[in-house]
């Protein structure tokens, strides 16, 4: 996920300075894109604003330096809400995929079915990953040329397995009760608007 894509959701949900978009970018963001440097924000805006995707206002602060407000162009809305609402790919290893993760830190701005087609995507997309790896055979040949601990080995890798596929399972789950909890929102709108 593009730095970029981040700090115009932000930007869209609240005009910020750059150390306002670092400070989320160091709590909420780390977890769609850890490790984001000040030097990095701050690049991102200049570029972003010769692109004509933000432009910023300077306000006068005594004593310390201006603060710039970044706020998004036309432009900007539209390169952020073409990256929000475009196709979803599941990545083919899971991980906390950050195209997905993105997406749902910014589902306020899409609409529900938009969602929950995400949610489906990725719900699939996980359910063959399970039916693919879940039995796979995972034995590797084992000719090692130094010494080696075979039993060890296959106790980690055994526990390991274990571990990705709560993970996974989790996840899945997570996934469908959220994906019932936005149709059945869904559900209740319809039947209030027509009352």
């Amino acid at each position: 996920m593009k730095l970029e894509h981040i700090l115009l959701g932000v930007l869209l949900m609240r005009p910020s300075t750059g150390y306002d978009l670092k400070r989320y970018m160091d709590a909420r963001g780390t977890f769609l894109r850890p490790n984001t440097q000040m030097s990095q924000v701050y690049r991102c805006l200049s570029s972003m604003e010769e692109r004509g995707w933000v432009w910023h206002t300077v306000e006068p602060r005594p004593g310390a330096q201006d603060a710039k407000t970044y706020r998004v162009t036309d432009e900007g809305i539209t390169v952020f809400m073409d990256w929000l609402t475009a196709p979803y790919s599941p990545t083919t290893i899971f991980t906390r995929d950050p195209g997905f993760y993105g997406r749902l830190a910014f589902c306020g701005f899409l609409q529900p079915d938009q969602v929950i087609e995400l949610l489906d995507r990725e719900i699939l997309a996980r359910q063959l990953q399970i039916k693919r790896f879940r039995d796979r055979d995972r034995s590797v040949p084992e000719e090692p040329e130094l010494p080696y601990d075979a039993e060890l080995q296959a106790l980690v890798e055994e526990r390991t397995h274990e571990l990705g596929s709560q993970y996974m399972d989790q996840h899945v789950a997570w996934c469908i009760e959220l994906r019932e909890e936005l149709q059945s929102r869904s559900s209740q709108r319809r039947i209030r608007a027509v009352d």
